[in-house]
């Protein structure tokens, strides 16, 4: 079992952060937020230099590797695009992209782009979705709009654990940044005539949501490796990631603002914008409660299969 992505996908993420740095960095989410109906325009060239629409992540393990990747580099930026949610469309269906969606109250961070959606529940049953103007403005939004339904079919089960996994990459991406946040802010911070990095209790803290964001990125390989292998467990692997990145998030984010103060808070601060648009990956379609409930029901008393098979857990005693 091999759950590293290849070099040409890491290379690949590489390129994407570049090109995203480029285009304007920290700055691309703050001019959507200005012009929020612009912000299609804001990123096109960008994707058409990548050829990101032209992976084909259902077809290739080597492009599904590709498409994790730019979907973290995206994250690193606080890209507000739903690069995944395009990635993971579906072969069958002639749309845009997929959306995963809860039961009720069906939404989703895609207001004001003119894109053909379908959408598709945990228990597989598709529709096609159409987003509705967003309530306030982006700040209060991050540009999520409820979605108007119309029902297809019930062949969605096939979309769910890509439609999942994806986005966790974006998250993961957000989580790196917000790590090097504040690890550059503790070194630069001083207090009692010394930068804040050298106090045991900001090293533990650090220490303890680096541990959490390194877990994600494993089960973030683990899950995109169920994909690639066809296992029948994708969605069980899924959902874990899934509730292992939310977790994770909230001890991150819980931390970094420890550290940053009162001005993790303020816009001046890049962590403020990180924050605020992570909130739509970590509650929707479903947050932290609903997410357990979704593995548990679905897992039910057989449990998770995980990284080795028990089988060989028992032909070893």
């Amino acid at each position: 079992m091999n759950i590293d992505l290849s070099k040409e996908a890491r290379d690949y993420g590489h390129a994407a952060l570049r090109a995203f740095e480029s285009a304007g960095g920290d700055g691309i989410v703050e001019a959507a937020e200005i012009n929020p109906d612009e912000r299609d325009r804001l990123l096109s060239g960008v994707f058409s230099e990548l050829g990101a629409w032209d992976l084909a992540p259902r077809k290739d393990e080597d492009e599904l590797e590709a498409a994790a990747a730019l979907c973290r580099s995206a994250g690193y930026w606080a890209v507000p695009y739903p690069v995944a949610e395009r990635l993971s469309k579906p072969v069958d269906l002639d749309f845009d992209g997929l959306l995963v969606i809860a039961d009720n109250k069906p939404s989703a961070a895609v207001s004001g782009l003119d894109l053909r959606w379908v959408a598709t529940t945990l228990g597989g049953h598709r529709s096609v979705a159409v987003a509705q103007p967003s309530v306030g403005s982006p700040r209060a939004s991050a540009f999520v709009a409820s979605l108007d339904l119309q029902p297809l079919d019930t062949n969605g089960l096939a979309d769910v654990a890509l439609g999942l996994v994806l986005p966790c990459w974006t998250l993961l991406g957000m989580l790196d940044r917000a790590i090097d946040l504040t690890r550059s802010h503790v070194l630069l911070r001083e207090q009692f005539g010394k930068p804040l990095a050298t106090l045991q209790g900001v090293q533990f803290q650090l220490t303890d949501a680096e541990a959490e964001r390194s877990g994600v990125e494993v089960l973030a390989k683990y899950a995109l490796w169920s994909i690639e292998t066809g296992r029948p467990e994708a969605v069980d692997d899924a959902l874990a990631l899934r509730l292992a990145a939310i977790e994770a998030a909230d001890k991150v984010f819980r931390v970094a603002h420890q550290l940053h103060g009162a001005s993790g808070f303020c816009d001046e601060t890049a962590l403020s914008w990180f924050s605020r648009y992570s909130l739509p990956l970590r509650r929707l379609p479903v947050g932290l409660s609903a997410t357990a409930a979704a593995l548990t029901d679905q897992v039910g008393r057989r449990g998770l299969t995980g990284l080795f098979d028990p089988a060989d857990e028992a032909g070893g005693l």
